[in-house]
């Protein structure tokens, strides 16, 4: 276990500085679209070979509207991001995509309704990413008003694709649902890197050993390896446990970028990082707290906590 917890803190919190230096001579849609093709495709087959039922055309359609949202609006968008933002800061604002869920599972029709901690933990989270976002800085860490803005719908996409994924099942198997999301999201990938005219002015002679290196890590050890230490985990322990990664990957992230590349981290990125992680942990991991505080304490427990809240 130690190790999938390992695989999914390092290699997910390392994938960002490894996008930079794919992007540098790889167009980012076409990288992407490359990435998931060849992920996925290695995905289905280690899942068929396992004995997985192939998906009907209704979990097709599913991994299509998933596959879309999560890696093309997603991860495709930090991708063209991290061409002009530093891995690290990417990576920071991604981190606050679980506020955006608890937002977005609260809107939606029949939405949970979050109780007073978790609203202070969005409205806490939200600031921070305005703080580091702010076009207006001064320092060293400023982002491009393109690139924030960018990356700000990447997180919008990248959430409206989990609470859909949440709410309308695709494949029984786990496995199989993220190879076929992402098949289906290389294809939503490789039109948008038309749209733009990536795959027409695409070089692959050009492409750098270092990109082509990134690359590779990315499809193996991002995708194939860290998707499946991902759901094995979510069989073999408890949700909120798997969940961390949304604090470790963000604060890795920053740690490489400044290490590797001489990413700026200023006074304003050390702020903004404590408050949006501070949001997502009230908003992610407070709420099992103390549902299971009340789980232990009894009905007298729960009392108690609702006249808290």
């Amino acid at each position: 276990m130690l190790v999938a917890f390992a695989a999914i803190y390092l290699i997910w919190g390392s994938t960002y500085l490894a996008i930079r230096y794919a992007v540098v001579t790889i167009p980012p849609y076409v990288m992407a679209g490359v990435r998931f093709a060849v992920a996925g495709a290695m995905l289905v087959a280690f899942t068929r070979a396992r004995g997985a039922a192939w998906p009907t055309p209704r979990q097709w359609g599913v991994a299509f509207v998933s596959g879309t949202l999560l890696l093309a609006g997603g991860i495709g968008s930090v991708s063209w991001a991290e061409q002009q933002v530093p891995s690290g800061l990417a990576a920071l604002v991604a981190g606050a995509m679980p506020l955006v869920v608890a937002a977005l599972d609260w809107l939606r029709p029949g939405g949970t309704r979050p109780d007073a901690g978790t609203v202070v933990g969005l409205l806490a989270g939200f600031a921070g990413v305005v703080l580091l976002v702010n076009p207006g800085a001064n320092d060293a860490a400023r982002f491009t008003p393109a690139g924030a803005t960018v990356l700000v719908f990447a997180v919008l996409s990248w959430s409206t694709g989990t609470v859909y994924s949440r709410h309308v099942h695709g494949s029984p198997s786990p496995l199989m649902g993220a190879g076929a999301s992402m098949l289906m999201g290389s294809v939503s990938l490789f039109a948008i890197a038309g749209a733009l005219g990536e795959v027409r002015a695409f070089d692959p002679g050009g492409v750098s050993p270092r990109s082509l290196a990134a690359l590779g890590y990315l499809i193996l050890f991002g995708s194939v390896l860290a998707f499946t230490a991902y759901f094995w985990l979510l069989r073999h322990t408890t949700p909120a446990k798997v969940t961390t990664y949304a604090y470790v990957n963000p604060i890795l992230a920053l740690i490489l970028g400044w290490a590797a590349e001489g990413e700026p981290i200023t006074p304003r990125v050390i702020v903004s990082a404590a408050v949006i992680l501070g949001g997502v942990l009230a908003v992610t991991a407070l709420p099992h707290a103390r549902a299971a505080i009340a789980a232990r304490g009894g009905p007298a427990a729960a009392h108690a906590e609702d006249g808290a809240s």
